[in-house]
């Protein structure tokens, strides 16, 4: 004997209803004013006996909404992104919208991949937060007309709404306020800026701080994750050639610091003690870690939230010209920026 179910069908709902399936889809869609008490009853009655349940993603397709957003992140483990994908979802949930989440893990020809599949499921918008997509990426999505919202960054022949941080001046705060506590050398450090603007505003509101000091040394540096060996090396010449003064390192993202904290730890130096540490990014480890780094703290949740909103109200007004969202970060200052104790 077969004993495997099936899912019931309108056409199930109607046959035993003793109805047909105009009168159950109007009553699905609440037209109950068109049907009488007694095929009400008997349409309600179909349903629960068949544990019937409408396919919402049909119901969608027949209105023209599909009631889907699409969320493309470059790497699932980055703090930084799950915290987004949280406000993301938020909306979606306060707006009565599904979320279709898509992890590139940084592989560029999965990007094309997924932007492609998620227009063929019809998603009405389409959130990227992946810094180093290829642009030509994006060429599926402008020829099907998908609205799509960028979290920190920009897209030089695309014109599209962009949501993040104000880099530049989150990057001008951390500076002052080490600037501020008699640090005399400076170490900025990033990832490859190459195209990507979210680094090099950073590294631009770090440059625009140190330059009306003249009694400071400034320097930055462009350090890949996977190439351990040249920060090591990269840190270890910048305390040499400074050996005395009071240094401190900035790290423009929250890999890069832990990385640096490694590096730090296995020269035996001490931040806070014997340099001076402050990094983007609030990790969840920032408050623990040895004496606390001090961290510019992004609204990541409202930055998801806020692209979101940006996808809503392209939907209603599609012509409006691309707008740019900045967002204000939070310095959060902890012992590993303190003034360094004078060495004389």
């Amino acid at each position: 004997m077969n004993t495997k179910s099936t899912r019931a069908t309108i056409s199930d709902v109607a046959k035993a209803a003793k109805t047909g399936k105009t009168s159950v889809s109007r009553y699905l869609n609440g037209e109950h004013q068109l049907l009488s008490d007694d095929l009400k009853h008997r349409i309600k009655q179909a349903i629960s006996d068949l544990n019937y349940s409408p396919s919402q993603m049909a119901r969608s397709l027949k209105h023209g909404r599909t009631k889907l957003i699409g969320l493309l992140i470059a790497d699932i483990t980055n703090p930084y992104s799950i915290e987004v994908m949280g406000g993301v979802e938020t909306a979606c949930r306060d707006n009565g919208f599904t979320l279709l989440m898509c992890n590139t893990n940084n592989k560029p020809h999965l990007e094309q991949h997924y932007l492609q599949l998620l227009s063929s499921y019809q998603v009405e918008g389409i959130i990227v937060n992946a810094a180093n997509m290829q642009e030509t990426a994006f060429d599926c999505i402008q020829h099907a007309s998908i609205p799509l919202t960028l979290i920190d960054r920009k897209v030089s022949n695309y014109d599209y709404d962009v949501v993040g941080l104000d880099n530049f001046q989150g990057s001008v705060d951390i500076t002052e306020h080490l600037i501020d506590n008699h640090y005399r050398s400076l170490l900025f450090i990033s990832e490859p800026i190459a195209q990507v603007n979210t680094r090099k505003e950073r590294l631009e509101g770090y440059l625009s701080a140190v330059s009306p000091h003249q009694d400071l040394t400034a320097e930055h540096a462009e350090v890949a994750l996977d190439n351990p060996e040249l920060l090591q090396k990269t840190i270890a010449e910048f305390v040499t050639r400074h050996a005395g003064q009071p240094s401190a390192i900035i790290t423009a993202n929250g890999a890069l610091m832990l990385f640096v904290t490694k590096v730090l730890h296995a020269m035996k130096l001490v931040w806070g003690k014997d340099i001076g540490l402050a990094s983007f990014d609030e990790m969840n480890w920032s408050s623990i870690a040895g004496c606390g780094i001090t961290t510019l703290q992004q609204p990541t949740h409202q930055i998801g939230y806020s692209a979101f909103q940006n996808i809503l109200t392209r939907l209603k007004h599609s012509e409006n010209p691309a707008q740019e969202t900045r967002f204000e970060g939070r310095l959060i200052v902890r012992p590993s920026s303190h003034a360094l104790p004078s060495k004389e």
